[in-house]
């Protein structure tokens, strides 16, 4: 097998849930373990008033943050261009409703950018908007609202593909991250999905597109999950349908980047992928 020499997915100093991790921390990781690419993706700004305020300044940045993050960030890339490549980016989020808003922010901090990723962490239901991932009590409000937990995966998987469908402009990203994130808490609302037709539909429609996933580790870190994203017939569909794959540390500390991209935890999975290597998981 060759080498991961790749991650996709990479938060930032100017994340407001992450850490004071410097650009430069991140990057002494991905040297460290052999990395010669990263794609530092942070969130894009979310629209005013779509959802408590609080739960927003939490998820994503201000539009002055995103200023600092991009200047400063091309400055990292110029320092560190002989040693390993960077790209800019960001996690967009699509909000069904909101797609004019995003456009718009896409065409003003697109031509700055080299690789993104987007995700959905938000829907929508009745007219109001809840985060996905946010809390477990939070969860349940939408197994509740929609009624069951089986209703939540249709809205996710639903969402999806509306994301996959939508024009964005030409800075839309190709690449849809954690893409069982639905899955976040699974060990408390234990579910096994099984609406193969409309997963199926979301891989015809990617690969129509030549779209990519992010394969995203971050799951094993999360306590109520323990699984990657994506997993399950999600995954076995993906591979079916031979829909590229990205590895991704979903990383917001230093620490994380690279996390359990370890040759066992692929093992039996390397046709995925382009590259892998072993690298200790007690370093990571």
């Amino acid at each position: 097998m060759q080498n991961i020499v790749r991650d996709g997915h990479i938060h930032s100093p100017y994340c407001p849930h992450g850490t004071s991790d410097s650009f430069g921390q991140y990057i002494a990781r991905a040297l460290e373990i052999g990395l010669n690419e990263i794609s530092f993706t942070e969130h894009l700004p979310l629209p005013v008033g779509f959802i408590d305020d609080e739960i927003r300044e939490f998820c994503s940045p201000s539009a002055s943050t995103i200023a600092a993050y991009l200047e400063e960030l091309e400055q990292v890339k110029q320092y560190y261009q002989q040693r390993i490549k960077i790209n800019a980016g960001f996690e967009v989020d699509y909000l069904e409703g909101f797609e004019g808003f995003t456009k718009e922010l896409l065409n003003r901090y697109g031509p700055r950018t080299q690789d993104s990723i987007l995700s959905i962490h938000f829907l929508k239901v009745k007219n109001q908007y809840y985060c996905l991932d946010a809390t477990p009590a939070m969860f349940r409000e939408l197994v509740e609202l929609l009624g069951g937990v089986e209703q939540v995966y249709d809205a996710y998987y639903q969402t999806m593909l509306k994301s996959i469908r939508v024009d964005l402009g030409r800075y839309k990203p190709r690449r849809i991250g954690h893409p069982t994130l639905v899955r976040i808490f699974n060990s408390i609302f234990p579910f096994e999905y099984k609406n193969t037709a409309l997963l199926e539909q979301i891989m015809l429609e990617l690969k129509a597109r030549s779209y990519e996933i992010d394969f995203n580790t971050a799951g094993l870190r999360k306590p109520y999950c323990q699984e990657l994203y994506p997993s399950g017939i999600f995954f076995d569909l993906a591979k079916r349908y031979q829909i590229k794959m990205v590895l991704g540390s979903d990383a917001h500390t230093a620490q994380d980047v690279g996390r359990s991209f370890a040759a066992e935890l692929l093992s039996g999975h390397d046709k995925v992928y382009d590259r892998a290597i072993k690298i200790p998981e007690e370093k990571v």
